[in-house]
C-alpha cells in the first residue's frame, strides 16, 4: 500500500485543463448546420426554380384562356365573364413571381413601394379568386337547387357589377398590405425581406396587427368558404337524389373542380397565416426553433398558393372538351368551332345560355316537366 501511495502520479494536469476551459463564450446552435444549410438550399435554389416554372406554365395557360375568350367576345356567357376575370387576376399575380424569386435567392432589393404593390397584388389575386368562385357557385346553387337564374335577361349588367364589386372588395381587403408591407433588413441573414412590418413596440400596434389580419381571415377566407361549402353540399345532394340532367351535372363538375383545387392550394397558406397571426411577432434577434419552422412553413405554403395560378388552365384542358376543341382549331388555324358561338367552353359539350337566354330555358324546362307528368294520364 505504501508503494502505491508513494507512486509519482500527476493526474492534476488533465483535470485542470478541462476545468479551466470556458464554455460560456461558445456559441452553439443545435440547428446548425443541417437546418440552416437545407433552408439556404431550399430558399436560394428550389424556390426560384419553382417560381420560374410556375411563371412559364401560368403565362402560357392563362394567355391561352384569354386568347380563346377574346375570340368569343361576341357570345360571352356568365361563366365566360367570370373565367375572364379569374384569368386576369392570375396573370397579374404571375407578373410578380420574378420578384418573389429574386427575394428567395438574394433578398428583396426593390424598395418598399414595389414591395407594397407586389404583396398587395398577391392578396388581391387570392380575394378575387375566392369571391369570383363564390359568385359562380351561388349562380349554380340557385339554378340547380331552386331553378332560379341569378343573372336574368332583364338585368345583364348584373354580371359586370358583380365582377366590379369583387375587384373593389379585394382592393379594400388588401389595405393592410398597402399600409404595413415594407422592405425590412434581416440581421441574421444580412438581406432584406418584403414583409408586413407592424409597429409591435406598442399595444396599439399589436392590436392593429391582430384586428387587420383577423378581419381579412374572416371576410376573405372563412366566410366565402362557408358559402361555398353550403352551396355545393346542397348541389351534390340535389344531383344525387334528384332527376337533374347530365348537362347540369357536367356544368357543376367543372366549377366544383375549380373550387377544390383552389382550396387545396390556398388553405395551407391561410392556416399557416392564421397561426402566425395568433402566434405574434417575435422580438428582433430572437430565432427560436418554432419561429424558424413557422417562417419556413409560410415560405412553402406561399409558393404552393402561387402554383394555383397555372392550374386552372390545366383543369379547363382536362375537363372541358369544347375548350380543347377551340384550342386545337385555333392552333391549326381552323374555323370549325367558330360557327357555333353558343357552345359552352366549360360544360363539356352543352350549350350554355347567356343571361338573356337562361331565363327562357328555365321556363322551357318547367313546361317540359309538366308535360312529362301529364303524359301518363293521357
Amino acid at each position: 500500500m505504501a508503494n502505491v501511495t508513494d507512486m509519482d502520479l500527476d493526474l492534476g494536469g488533465i483535470f485542470l485543463q478541462n476545468s479551466t476551459f470556458n464554455y460560456e463564450n461558445y456559441d452553439y446552435n443545435e440547428n446548425y448546420p443541417s437546418e440552416d444549410c437545407s433552408r439556404v438550399h431550399f430558399g436560394t435554389v428550389l424556390l426560384p426554380v419553382f417560381y420560374s416554372l410556375t411563371l412559364v406554365l401560368g403565362l402560357l395557360g392563362n394567355g391561352l384562356v384569354l386568347v380563346v375568350l377574346v375570340k368569343r367576345r361576341r357570345s360571352w356567357s356568365v361563366t365566360d365573364t367570370f373565367i375572364l376575370h379569374l384569368a386576369v387576376a392570375d396573370t397579374l399575380l404571375l407578373l410578380t413571381l420574378p420578384l418573389w424569386a429574386a427575394q428567395a435567392a438574394a433578398g428583396w432589393s426593390f424598395g418598399t413601394p414595389l414591395c407594397k404593390i407586389t404583396g398587395a397584388m398577391f392578396k388581391i389575386n387570392f380575394y378575387c379568386g375566392i369571391f369570383l368562385l363564390t359568385c359562380i357557385s351561388l349562380d349554380r346553387y340557385l339554378s340547380v337547387v331552386h331553378a332560379v337564374q341569378m343573372y336574368s335577361r332583364r338585368k345583364p349588367w348584373m354580371v359586370q357589377v358583380s365582377c366590379l364589386s369583387v375587384w373593389l372588395l379585394s382592393i379594400l381587403l388588401s389595405i393592410p398590405d398597402w399600409l404595413f408591407l415594407e422592405s425590412v433588413s434581416d440581421t441574421r441573414q444580412e438581406k432584406a425581406e418584403c414583409i408586413q412590418n407592424y409597429p409591435i413596440s406598442s399595444q396599439s400596434g399589436f392590436a392593429w396587427r391582430l384586428a387587420s389580419r383577423l378581419l381579412c381571415h374572416i371576410l376573405g377566407f372563412l366566410l366565402p368558404s362557408a358559402v361555398l361549402i353550403f352551396c355545393y353540399s346542397y348541389i351534390l345532394v340535389r344531383l344525387l337524389h334528384g332527376s337533374q340532367g347530365a348537362q347540369k351535372q357536367r356544368a357543376v363538375r367543372v366549377i366544383l373542380a375549380l373550387v377544390l383545387v383552389f382550396f387545396l392550394c390556398w388553405t395551407p397558406y391561410n392556416i399557416t397565416l392564421m397561426v402566425d397571426t395568433l402566434h405574434g411577432t417575435p422580438v428582433e434577434g430572437s430565432f427560436e426553433k418554432g419561429t424558424i419552422a413557422l417562417k419556413n412553413s409560410l415560405a412553402i405554403t406561399f409558393a404552393v398558393a402561387c402554383l394555383h395560378t397555372c392550374l386552372n388552365p390545366m383543369l379547363y384542358l382536362g375537363l372541358c372538351r369544347n375548350f380543347c376543341h377551340h384550342v386545337l382549331h385555333m392552333v391549326m388555324c381552323s374555323t370549325g368551332v367558330q360557327g357555333v358561338p353558343r357552345i359552352s367552353l366549360w360544360d363539356s359539350g352543352i350549350v350554355e345560355d347567356s343571361p338573356g337566354q337562361a331565363e327562357e330555358n328555365v321556363q322551357l324546362d318547367q313546361v317540359t316537366r309538366m308535360g312529362q307528368v301529364q303524359s301518363p294520364q293521357n
